[in-house]
């Protein structure tokens, strides 16, 4: 059978099943090493405060919040760029 993909999707190797997560959005089972995960800081103090307590000296944390999307929803909210038909196998390199 043909594959669209060398790792048909997902990045699990040759571990055997992965535990299920829940989208964010949609709220589908999609296991988590097909899942699309996104992270990003949350500030509890608003802007200007926290610039003003930065000047200060103050050191303020800020907590990660981390998301689960699947296939779908990542797409439709942009996580993910939908690829031409000739691109999809192509690795992409980050360019620092």
């Amino acid at each position: 059978m043909p594959v669209k993909r060398k790792s048909r999707g997902r990045s699990k190797g040759g571990k055997g099943k992965s535990t299920l997560t829940q989208c964010y959005s949609c709220g589908e089972l999609v296991p988590r090493d097909k899942a699309k995960r996104v992270s990003r800081r949350v500030s509890m103090v608003d802007y200007a405060l926290a610039k003003e307590l930065r000047q200060k000296g103050a050191y303020i944390t800020s907590p990660v919040e981390t998301k689960y999307y699947c296939v779908s929803c990542a797409v439709h909210r942009g996580v993910v760029k939908v690829r031409a038909k000739n691109e999809r196998k192509r690795r992409r390199r980050k360019r620092f």
